[in-house]
């Protein structure tokens, strides 16, 4: 299939690029400001980096319920792909949209349990999602960072997917999400 072809194929919508972009960005300052803020032990206060951390991971709440809202009532037209790739394509974004919505959710709960509250563009307070002192919450800490890893990990496997359909298969799948 040449390059030409892809062309007459339906896109994504722009509020759906949108999302998936700004989602994109958010998940990297994400990456960036979680690597580099301090480690975080019982008598952290969420300051500095940790609360940017708070704010940027409220971000990536909203914005996910966003896309999923969106994703949800707006489908768009599949992209033509052989069935061992529609299954596999259906599986990873199945599974980032998981790990979109539990890492986040599970750094909350660990912050609620350590009594910090997140905000939203640091005015909307999110409700607690455990009570402060909580076991669970506190081991959601761990479970954060390990789905946050495995996030990372999915992230890189659906950008080289993305790099492969436009440089070997050539059949615009990437170009669907590109504005």
């Amino acid at each position: 299939m040449n390059l030409n072809t892809f062309a007459q194929r339906p896109a994504y919508d722009g509020i759906a690029r949108l999302l998936h972009w700004l989602i994109a960005l958010l998940i990297a300052a994400q990456f960036v400001v979680g690597w580099t803020m301090p480690d975080v032990h019982r008598d952290t206060l969420p300051n500095g980096l940790i609360a940017w951390h708070l704010g940027v991971g409220a971000a990536i709440v909203a914005a996910v319920a966003c896309r999923i809202l969106w994703r949800a009532t707006h489908t768009p037209a599949p992209a033509e792909l052989s069935r061992p790739l529609k299954l596999i394509s259906h599986f990873t974004h199945a599974l980032l949209y998981a790990l979109l919505v539990a890492v986040p959710l599970a750094g909350w709960a660990n912050a609620s349990s350590r009594g910090w509250a997140v905000k939203l563009l640091g005015v909307v307070r999110f409700p607690d999602l455990t009570q402060s002192g909580s076991p669970t919450g506190h081991a959601l800490g761990d479970v954060h960072s390990v789905l946050a890893w495995a996030l990372l990990v999915l992230i890189v496997l659906h950008v080289g997917a993305a790099l492969f359909h436009r440089v070997v298969l050539k059949d615009g799948v990437l170009q669907r999400m590109l504005p």
